[in-house]
């Protein structure tokens, strides 16, 4: 689909919120234009990343919510770690955890690259069916971690192996 498509199709739904994401938009080479044409039209755009393209391929002004890949997830060793240099108090972090060893893990991350101070937000959420989101909570709060309690809210709405939504 064309930008100018895309842009008509904004239109036509209204609001002024958009987010890029579905796969790895990054890999998609128009993301960057295309997010650039959508704040020249005045949207609000977030880019939701798996963090493992260069942050750098978004035009300044998007709101970029960066996945950390955690070991669970067989993908840790693709995260791009430069990417937290070029964070900003717009940004947001994303761990997804699968069990103890994951938020251990992602607790570190967050110490060691210091995230509190580099984005506005860090999003801690469960593995739909694999962690209970309490226990998630608990751990959270035993550590008095400042950071924000997520659901896979997706996998909430919709049949949890729905593809597209």
């Amino acid at each position: 689909m064309a930008i100018g498509d895309i842009l008509a199709a904004c239109a036509a739904h209204g609001g002024k919120l958009i987010e890029i994401t579905g796969g790895e938009p990054l890999e998609q080479s128009a993301s960057g234009d295309l997010a650039k044409a959508l704040l020249a039209e005045g949207y609000t755009v977030l880019c939701e990343t798996n963090g493992t393209q260069p942050l750098s391929l978004l035009p300044d002004g998007v709101i970029r919510i960066m996945d950390l890949k955690c070991p669970s997830s067989g993908m840790a060793e693709r995260n791009e770690w430069s990417n937290i240099e070029l964070l900003t108090p717009r940004d947001e972090v994303k761990f997804v955890l699968a069990d103890r060893a994951d938020y251990d893990w992602a607790r570190d991350v967050v110490a060691r690259y210091a995230l509190q101070s580099r984005c506005g937000a860090i999003l801690f959420s469960a593995v739909y069916g694999v962690l209970a989101p309490r226990t998630l909570a608990a751990w959270i709060l035993a550590d008095g971690l400042e950071v924000r309690f997520q659901l896979q809210l997706h996998k909430y709405v919709w049949p949890p192996d729905q593809r597209g939504v």
